[in-house]
């Protein structure tokens, strides 16, 4: 905390978040953080690296331009955003024209480059030389922007980054070249330059694509709340309220089938209101005066009138994507090897370079030699294969995984997968399908399966549509009903042909799930019902067991329906758990030394979704809970979570691969730069094939 803000400001504080598309390695982490605590007003600073994104908490009176304002004196651009941003992603979609251009040049300009080494006499190679310059030079100056403005900024800001060695390799190697063409020289290296810049660029698409959703899961939860509500006026008039413009002690009028803008307090009505939103629970809560609920959940039955307690940021939903949003940057600052390693490639490039150009200088070479050398220094040790090490493997992983089922959103959860030890996980819609199945529906006499049917379809209640779903698929048709009256919470009743006939809500059950059949004149029937485990999810749990990983079930469903799938299991569960409470378990596993995957489905599950180490969930989850996950399965199965265990592993292994394949290259090239055996050419072919021998290395995981 800035030594300017005593402790009563430092309460006081606000958060403004920034995107900064410049954050590229660790040392930009620190830059920023160390940077920032010199600023006054401003108490503390967050880094979310994986989203390029800065949180930064400060005193009101510091107002968010002055703050942009300072991180442009340091060197990095930087604009203010939304929490949960817009989805969009400008940076990698200049990546990519960037990407495209580069290709496009690097072709036609090795066309250009083919004739010249086959011979071609000095009047074509001096006119392939000119066409290759009126290619190559607007190329680069456009493709190469990223790392030109990047190089530009740091040296603005008195300081330098692993892209300014790459920004002065491509400018001397481009001014080389167009000064050998001007005095009609015999070499020009406009391919090696193009070739170079193509490479770089592919590195940082891959590495950029991997993390284009890291932060979706929050804009996707904030979603989950009506676009606004309508009001009740003391006049009596209605209008409508955007849900920004909600305040707390407003009367909103909350109609069936709608979700609801703000957290607050029953004062009219009574209904059912699907709140799996915070709970995870399946069944639908009743309702009624004086009940509490919360934004985002829907109502179901009946109209409603319920007073505004909290509105907009204040609302339960929005404090659990604040919990999502403070995960996601405790996890990135997961710090690579790579980025580790890229903290010292800058000073030791431009070491190797000016003391390869003093070099030959001292030894009597004239200073277009001792240059070449210099730019071949620089060239050849670009760190594009130890750039491609990492998301190489991953992007190849990814796709193989993709084939198999399973989708995974960011790169960096196969690192953290690999180190799993522990396994967490959701149990409804996770370990079981998520949809209660009635059980023993053939010992219903026909009769009252029809009745059943018939009371089933008037209702929306879980229970009543399983019914009615598995009675409509075994060919039973619906009795005609009369007088058909829900008593939200307690069941549905109506006339028939045999009288009252009802469903009702069981007055006393140890079983999980249940509902109460009667009927006028005869015998009550209790249905029960089951939700039915993943077909595998047995052997799974005892596969994860023998990998020697723990495994548990947090749930925040009751703890009947909890206690009888953990028996199956044989699992130790916590269940009636908050999304806090989720969130408290991972994090005290965490600082337990537990690396921890948590598997989970609801929106309840986003908070501990985004804490975890790593993260799944089932392609029926929420999109929240989508959103939030590193890795979505699809399927009915359970299997794809120890199959993406073992292939985040091996994908481990090949990164590590990868990286003693980059530094053997580095260790075996740079003497030879050093020594003059190297021109700009051969430096930018030998640069590439060290990316192409990484990049093979990492396609051995498509065949696993």
């Amino acid at each position: 905390m800035n030594a300017a803000i005593d402790t009563r400001a430092a309460a006081a504080c606000v958060e403004s978040i920034f995107t900064v598309p410049g954050i590229h390695c660790a040392s930009c982490i620190s830059k920023i953080e160390a940077g920032m605590a010199s600023l006054d007003g401003v108490a503390a600073v967050r880094v979310n690296f994986s989203g390029k994104r800065v949180s930064v908490s400060h005193v009101p009176e510091l107002a968010p331009p002055t703050i942009e304002g300072f991180f442009d004196q340091l060197g990095f651009e930087a604009q203010q955003a939304a929490t949960g941003g817009d989805g969009s992603d400008l940076e990698l979609k200049a990546l990519l024209r960037a990407l495209a251009v580069a290709g496009f040049a690097a072709m036609n300009v090795m066309l250009f480059s083919v004739s010249i080494w086959s011979g071609a006499d000095p009047a074509t190679r001096q006119m392939f030389h000119w066409l290759s310059a009126l290619i190559a030079v607007p190329a680069i100056a456009y493709a190469g922007r990223p790392f030109f403005l990047s190089a530009a900024k740091a040296l603005k800001a008195g300081r330098t980054n692993m892209d300014v060695p790459i920004a002065i390799g491509l400018v001397l190697v481009t001014a080389m070249s167009l000064y050998e063409t001007a005095i009609h020289g015999p070499h020009a290296w406009f391919d090696g330059a193009v070739m170079l810049l193509f490479f770089l660029l592919m590195g940082r698409v891959l590495d950029r694509q991997m993390r284009t959703r890291a932060e979706s899961g929050i804009g996707a939860l904030l979603k989950q709340r009506a676009a606004g509500a309508h009001v009740l006026q003391p006049d009596g008039d209605v209008l409508w309220r955007n849900t920004e413009h909600l305040a707390p002690g407003m009367r909103m009028l909350v109609a069936a089938g709608d979700r609801l803008a703000a957290d607050g307090v029953v004062e009219v009505g009574t209904s059912r209101i699907d709140a799996s939103l915070l709970t995870g629970e399946s069944d639908a809560v009743v309702v009624r005066p004086d009940s509490e609920v919360a934004a985002g959940s829907l109502n179901l039955t009946g109209p409603l009138t319920v007073r505004v307690v909290r509105a907009d940021d204040a609302t339960v939903i929005a404090e659990m994507a604040r919990l999502m949003e403070a995960a996601g940057q405790a996890k990135s600052r997961y710090v690579r090897i790579a980025d580790r390693a890229a903290r010292y490639y800058a000073p030791v490039v431009h070491l190797l370079a000016a003391a390869a150009f003093a070099g030959w200088m001292l030894a009597g070479a004239d200073w277009h030699q001792a240059l070449l050398i210099a730019v071949a220094v620089l060239i050849i040790t670009c760190p594009c294969a130890l750039g491609l090490a990492v998301p190489a493997a991953q992007v190849v992983a990814a796709g193989r995984l993709m084939k198999a089922g399973i989708l995974v959103k960011d790169g960096g959860a196969l690192e953290r997968m690999a180190e799993v030890d522990h396994v967490f996980f959701d149990k409804t819609g996770t370990l079981t399908l998520g949809s209660p199945q009635p059980l023993a529906l053939d010992e219903l006499p026909l009769n009252d399966a029809r009745a059943v049917l018939a009371l089933a379809q008037h209702s929306r209640q879980p229970l009543s549509r399983a019914l009615a779903k598995a009675l409509t698929a075994r060919g039973i048709l619906p009795i005609a009903l009369m007088d058909i009256h829900e008593t939200p919470g307690e069941g549905i009743s109506a006339s028939g042909p045999q009288g009252q006939v009802s469903l009702r809500k069981p007055a006393a059950n140890s079983t999980p799930v249940a509902t109460l059949f009667e009927s006028e004149g005869r015998t009550s029937r209790l249905l029960t019902f089951s939700d039915t485990l993943r077909p595998d999810a047995l052997d799974t749990v005892r596969s994860l067991r023998k990998r020697g990983l723990g495994t548990r079930i947090v749930s925040g469903d009751r703890e009947a329906p909890v206690r009888e799938v953990a028996g199956i299991l044989d699992l130790q569960f916590d269940a009636d758990l908050s999304p806090q409470e989720k969130l408290d378990a991972i994090t005290a596993a965490q600082a337990a030394g537990q690396h921890v995957l948590m598997v989970g489905d609801g929106l309840n599950d986003g908070p501990a979704l985004a804490a975890a180490h790593a993260s799944m969930a089932p392609g029926t989850a929420s999109d929240v809970g989508q959103q939030a996950a590193d890795l979505v399965f699809l399927g009915n199965d359970l299997r794809p979570v120890a199959d993406a265990l073992d292939a985040a592993r091996r994908t481990r292994t090949v990164v590590r691969q990868n990286f003693t394949l980059a530094i053997g290259y580095n260790v075996l090239a740079v003497p030879l730069a050093i020594a003059g055996l190297v021109t700009p050419l051969v430096a930018a072919v030998a640069m590439s094939l060290s990316s192409l021998i990484v990049v093979a290395n990492a396609l051995r995981l498509a065949r696993v």
